[in-house]
């Protein structure tokens, strides 16, 4: 069965820096898009991130300019990588895989999660002033 497996979250003081990993297994095919999203607590789940297959990618405005995301397709693995970390980037942060392979970004996909059918465990990342 489809697994995703996160890694790499942490604390980390403001303006430091992270790098999350997203490990899937269990697809038949690469052509999967891989969303980042993250929930803090009293918060609604916001999505930040999202690339496909090809390599599109979108990022939210509210982390542009400090989140980017990158694939490894022979490895499987997708990456968030998190810059100039500030205290309200605090949150628990998943991956989430939508098998339907879109050819670019939905424009939309933030505000519809449940396009994804697959969903990580999640991984704490704490930043600290």
């Amino acid at each position: 069965q489809v697994q995703l497996v996160e890694s790499g979250g942490g604390s980390v003081q403001t303006g430091g820096s992270l790098i999350l990993s997203c490990v899937a297994s269990g697809f038949t095919h690469d052509t999967y898009m891989i969303g980042w999203f993250r929930h803090a607590p009293g918060k609604e789940q916001e999505g930040v991130a999202c690339i496909t297959d090809k390599g599109n990618t979108d990022i939210a405005d509210s982390v542009k300019g400090r989140f980017a995301v990158s694939r490894d397709n022979a490895n499987k693995t997708t990456y968030l990588h998190m810059h100039s970390l500030k205290p309200e980037d605090t949150a628990v942060y998943y991956c989430a895989a939508d098998a339907d392979a879109p050819v670019g970004v939905p424009k939309t996909w933030t505000q519809n999660p449940a396009r994804f059918e697959y969903w990580g465990q999640g991984t704490q990342v704490t930043v600290f002033s």
